[in-house]
C-alpha cells in the first residue's frame, strides 16, 4: 500500500493532479477562516466559544457540520458548498416532476450541461437567501444565543449589503473551485470539499472529549486526566469500528445476473454475453441523512427569529441534537427519505424495458412486466436494511450521550462519518484505477 502511494507521486500526471487538489483545498480552507467585511472578529470568537460550550452546543454543532467552523466565524466562505448541494438535490427531484428537465437528462452530455447551468443559477439564488438570513441574525444578536456583544461594526445598509454580496461571491468561488477539482484534480470536487470541511473539525472534537472529562495541572500545563484518556481511547476505538462497519455496508451489493441472447446484426452474430446489475444495500447513499438534517434544522433556524414565542421555546428545548424528539424524528425522516429517494432514482420499469430492447433477461424471470416486478421486489428488500442502517448510524451521537456523556463533542456522528467514509472510498478508487492504468497494481496487492 505504501509503495502504491510512492508510485502515485512518481507518476507525473497523477502527482500534478494530487498536488493541484491539495492546493485548491488549501485555498478553500484559507477562505474559511478569513472574516467577511464589517465583522468584529474578537467578539465573534468570544461568542462562538460561549455558544459551542453552552447548553445549546448541540444546535451549533448542527450548524457547523458542513461549514468546518466557517459559518460561526462569518467567513467569506461561510456558506461553503451547501447551497450548491441543495440546488443539485432540488434539480434532481424536479427532473422527475418537470418533463422538460427529464427530456434534458435523456439528451446526454448537452442536456446535462444545461441542467448544470440551471444548478449554478439556483445556487446563487440560494446563497443570496441564506447569506441574507445569517447576516440578519448576526445583526439582531440571534446568531449566538445569550451573547450580547456586537458582532458587526456598522449596522447601516451599505456594510450589510457588502457582507451579503461577499458571502454570495464566496459561494460562487467555492462552486468554481469544486468544479476545478473535478476537472483537473482527483475525486469529485464537491464531495472532496465537504470531506475537508468535516475532517477539519475532527482533531479538535476528539481532543475535546478528553478535556471534557476533567483536567490536571502539571508544570503550568493543562492535561486530561486518566479518566479522560480512557474515554478518549474508547471513543477512537468505537469510531474505528463504526468506520469498518460503514465500509462493509457501503461496499455490499446484490448482483442480479443478466444474460443477453445472441442476435444477428447484419451478417454478424453478436450477444450471448453475461453480466449483472449491481444493486447496493445503501442505494440512496448519504442523501436521506442530508435531507433529514436540513428539514430538522429549518424549525431550529426559524425559532431564532422569534425567541419569545412559546412554539420557538419548545423547539429550542426539544429539538436539540441530544433530545429524544430530535432523534426519533431524525430516524423516521431518514427511513422515509431513503425509500423516497430510491424510488425516484431507480426505475425498475425503465431498466426492464432497456433489457428487453437489447435482448437481455434475468435467468428464470420472463422479460417485460415480470422482470419489472422482480427488480422492484429486490429493491424494496434491499432498501429496508439500508434505510435502517442509515437511521442507526445517525443516532450515534445519542448513543454516545447515553453511554459516555460525550454527545456534544462526539465526532463520529451519522452524517459526518458517512460522508467521510464514502468520499474517502470514492477518491481511493479513482487513484487506484489510475495507478492500474499505468502500473497494473493498486493500493492492495
Amino acid at each position: 500500500m505504501l509503495s502504491a502511494f510512492v508510485h502515485a507521486f512518481r507518476t507525473p500526471d497523477l502527482r500534478r493532479k494530487i498536488l493541484f487538489t491539495l492546493a485548491i483545498l488549501a485555498v478553500f480552507r484559507l477562505g474559511s477562516v478569513i472574516p467577511a467585511p464589517n465583522v468584529n472578529l474578537q467578539n465573534v470568537n468570544q461568542c462562538r466559544i460561549e455558544a459551542t460550550t453552552g447548553s445549546a452546543a448541540g444546535i451549533y454543532s448542527m450548524i457547523n457540520l458542513f461549514s468546518g467552523g466557517a459559518l460561526l466565524q462569518l467567513a467569506i466562505f461561510a456558506l461553503g458548498i451547501m447551497p450548491y448541494i441543495t440546488a443539485s438535490i432540488i434539480l434532481q427531484l424536479l427532473t422527475v416532476v418537470i418533463p422538460r428537465l427529464e427530456a434534458l437528462k435523456k439528451e446526454g452530455g448537452s442536456g446535462q450541461q444545461k441542467i448544470t447551468q440551471y444548478t449554478r443559477y439556483l445556487t446563487i439564488v440560494l446563497a443570496i437567501m441564506q447569506s441574507t438570513a445569517y447576516v440578519t441574525m448576526a445583526i439582531t444578536g440571534q446568531l449566538f444565543q445569550g451573547c450580547s456583544l456586537p458582532i458587526v461594526y456598522d449596522t447601516n445598509l451599505f456594510p450589510i449589503i457588502t457582507m451579503v454580496l461577499t458571502m454570495t461571491a464566496g459561494t460562487g468561488i467555492v462552486m468554481w473551485l469544486g468544479e476545478l477539482i473535478t476537472e483537473r484534480g482527483v475525486g469529485n470536487g464537491m464531495s472532496v470539499m465537504i470531506f475537508t470541511q468535516i475532517a477539519a473539525a475532527f482533531p479538535a472534537q476528539v481532543w475535546g472529549i478528553a478535556l471534557s472529562r476533567g483536567t490536571i495541572e502539571w508544570n503550568g500545563l493543562t492535561l486530561p486526566n486518566a479518566n479522560g484518556w480512557l474515554v478518549f481511547a474508547a471513543v477512537v476505538a468505537v469510531g474505528l469500528l463504526v468506520m469498518l462497519g460503514v465500509i462493509f455496508v457501503e461496499q455490499a451489493q446484490r448482483r442480479i445476473p443478466v444474460q443477453y441472447a445472441k442476435r444477428m446484426v447484419g451478417r454478424r452474430l453478436v450477444g450471448g454475453s453475461t453480466t449483472y446489475i449491481p444493486m447496493k444495500v445503501n442505494q440512496a447513499g448519504v442523501i436521506p441523512v442530508i435531507f433529514a438534517s436540513s428539514i430538522l434544522y429549518l424549525p431550529v433556524m426559524l425559532s431564532q427569529f422569534v425567541p419569545d414565542n412559546p412554539v420557538a421555546s419548545w423547539i429550542n428545548a426539544n429539538m436539540s441534537g441530544s433530545s429524544l424528539w430530535h432523534n426519533l424524528l431524525m430516524f423516521v425522516l431518514i427511513v422515509a427519505f431513503a425509500y423516497f429517494y430510491v424510488a425516484i432514482t431507480f426505475n425498475p420499469e425503465e431498466v426492464a424495458d432497456n433489457m428487453k430492447k437489447y435482448g437481455g433477461f434475468i435467468p428464470g424471470i420472463r422479460a417485460g412486466k415480470p422482470t419489472e416486478k422482480y427488480l422492484a421486489y429486490v429493491l424494496s428488500r434491499l432498501t429496508a436494511p439500508g434505510s435502517l442502517y442509515l437511521g442507526l448510524i445517525s443516532l450515534l451521537p445519542a448513543f454516545a450521550f447515553v453511554f459516555m456523556g460525550t454527545s456534544q463533542q462526539f465526532p463520529f456522528g451519522g452524517t459526518s462519518i458517512l460522508i467521510v467514509v464514502g468520499v474517502g472510498l470514492d477518491t481511493v478508487k479513482q487513484i487506484q484505477s489510475q495507478l492500474q492504468q499505468r502500473n497494473y497494481e493498486g493500493f492492495l496487492r
